[in-house]
């Protein structure tokens, strides 16, 4: 008896020495869905509150941890350190997040979300559980449990994978 009420796929015939199918390969794969699901979402609330997807990765990480230096907001949401700079600029001139200079590093500063900036975190939020619901509703608690196992496996595997090419020399 079948696991699925899903029909499986055909088997296909591997693609032919030396060719890569792109829409086949799972680094493209995951790009494509995540820029799907991360745009979905955007629209939601760049059409609401005016911020970019950028911005809104800053408020989460400040909503969420209240406190934290554009270095840690970049680790953490491994954007790059400009992207990060333009976010956190762009959010402070619209009077969403302050910034605390930090007395032992002159090159640093601690950032937190203003009062408005908690007051868009506090309604984004909703929309984003909400969000995230709707795209899973279509999957039995079994196929989430097994997502969640598979993205951490490869989130695992790809550091392993990344730092094992690192050490011996290829490049991408």
């Amino acid at each position: 008896m079948a696991s699925s009420t899903r029909p499986r796929a055909a088997a296909k015939a591997p693609p032919p020495e030396g060719v890569l199918v792109l829409e086949e390969f799972l680094p493209y794969r995951l790009n494509v869905l995540a820029t799907i699901v991360s745009q979905g979402f955007a629209r939601l609330y760049s059409e609401r509150f005016g911020i970019s997807i950028p911005e809104w990765r800053v408020i989460a990480m400040l909503g969420q941890h209240r406190t934290l230096t554009s270095k840690a907001i970049g680790e953490r949401t491994h954007m790059h350190k400009t992207m990060v700079s333009r976010a956190v600029t762009d959010l402070e001139r619209h009077g969403l997040l302050s910034r605390l200079a930090n007395r032992a590093d002159k090159r640093e500063a601690f950032l937190s979300l203003t009062d408005a900036g908690r007051r868009i975190y506090a309604e984004i939020v909703p929309l984003a559980h909400d969000y995230a619901a709707r795209l899973t509703a279509e999957l039995s608690d079994a196929d989430r449990a097994a997502f969640d196992r598979i993205v951490s496996l490869l989130r695992e595997r790809s550091d392993i994978v990344f730092m094992s090419e690192r050490n011996d020399g290829v490049t991408g």
